[in-house]
């Protein structure tokens, strides 16, 4: 019996395009796990921005933005629904990694692009925004630091989204106050990469 750690992303896609006054719009979902039943997601994108994903630990579907709830509802028995799609993507994936023998996964690096919210004022609140994509699988770990020294607090990181190709994207937020002289940095790590990726943001 072989022992194998192989972990796989199965990522299954729904296309509908929908005319609406002469311009197409591209509805998609996305369901993707691995075969251990880590790191499952499920998300609904409009033209390559998520409407909602399902929550899996809380077992409820979640705007993207909070406000659009006032505008649209997602309809009910999606988190269910995703619950069920989950467990037949993990066998699925089981399934195709036995029948190919444990292949390895595919590896891509991410590339990271760091950028304040907004326009910077010294001594005003602002967010740095870490933006990584074009990365697989979907492991990864984001840290922040500034003047070299690890922060924490003020850090929120998404969730995964999906690239057309289906390697991933997702964004790391650190809110801050600008001042002049401070270094800060958006370290990555992930297992396409020889070492530890640092982008660095200064003023």
């Amino acid at each position: 019996m072989k022992s194998c750690v192989f972990l796989a992303a199965l990522l299954l896609t729904v296309w509908t395009a929908v005319q609406v006054e002469t311009v197409t719009h591209l509805f998609r979902r996305l369901i993707a796990c691995q075969n251990n039943g880590t790191q499952s997601e499920n998300d609904y994108e409009l033209d390559d921005d998520e409407l909602f994903h399902v929550d899996f630990e809380k077992k409820e579907a979640v705007q993207r933005l909070p406000e659009f709830d006032k505008y649209w509802k997602i309809p009910p028995g999606v988190a269910a629904q995703a619950e069920a799609n989950r467990q037949i993507c993990i066998n699925s994936v089981d399934d195709f990694a036995r029948c190919h023998e444990y292949p390895p996964e595919e590896q891509v690096s991410p590339r990271v692009t760091l950028y304040p919210e907004k326009d910077l004022e010294l001594g005003k609140p602002n967010t740095l925004i870490c933006f990584i994509t074009d990365f697989h699988p979907a492991a990864i770990k984001v840290t922040w630091t500034k003047n070299t020294l690890p922060v924490t607090e003020g850090v929120s990181l998404t969730q995964y989204y999906s690239n057309k190709d289906f390697t991933l994207q997702m964004f790391s937020y650190l809110s801050f106050t600008p001042e002049l002289g401070d270094v800060y940095s958006c370290q990555v790590q992930h297992s396409a990469l020889p070492e530890t990726l640092t982008t660095f943001w200064g003023e």
